[in-house]
């Protein structure tokens, strides 16, 4: 289970003032108003960062750090991820996860045939669609839905699923 969720991405400058667009990588933006603070990856290093102020611009969010004040001090950070620990982490309804304690789980078939890996999240609007890797390279797509998804084990890594008939005859 990740210690930290990736929350953001710094994409790039937002005028002179050290303030930085972020590409928000989490279901709600608005989440960034209740965040004091934000860890960056700075690649060697882990930076906690001190949110002074946010805003929204389109899909963005425009957050001003504590003690960068000017192009400068923050343009070095362009493209750097931002966490969270879990404990800032928003509460998950039931049948909910983290897409990041997802990645990696083994999926299996309710007979408890080995699937594959699950390699990725994709949103879709109606539902997720969770990509498993094959052993051989190919990959599975599955909805994720309860008639699809039987039992989700995140302290395990794995992933329970019944096989709609013609998925796996490509």
């Amino acid at each position: 289970m990740e210690t930290m969720l990736r929350v953001g991405v710094i994409s790039s400058t937002h005028g002179v003032r050290g303030e930085v667009k972020v590409y928000p990588t989490t279901d709600d933006p608005e989440r960034f108003l209740d965040l004091e603070e934000v860890i960056l990856d700075a690649g060697r290093e882990e930076i906690p960062l001190k949110i002074e102020r946010v805003k929204f611009f389109k899909n963005m969010v425009i957050l001003k750090f504590e003690g960068y004040d000017n192009i400068n001090d923050i343009e070095k950070y362009k493209g750097r991820d931002l966490y969270i620990t879990r404990d800032q982490a928003v509460e998950l309804e039931e049948d909910e996860y983290f897409i990041a304690d997802l990645i990696g789980m083994s999926v299996l078939t309710e007979e408890g045939e080995p699937l594959g890996i699950l390699a990725d999240v994709m949103p879709t609007g109606a539902n997720d669609v969770y990509v498993v890797r094959r052993e051989d390279g190919k990959e599975l797509l599955i909805p994720a839905v309860k008639e699809c998804i039987l039992d989700v084990d995140v302290e395990n890594q794995m992933m329970k699923i019944h096989v709609m008939d013609g998925l796996l005859d490509l």
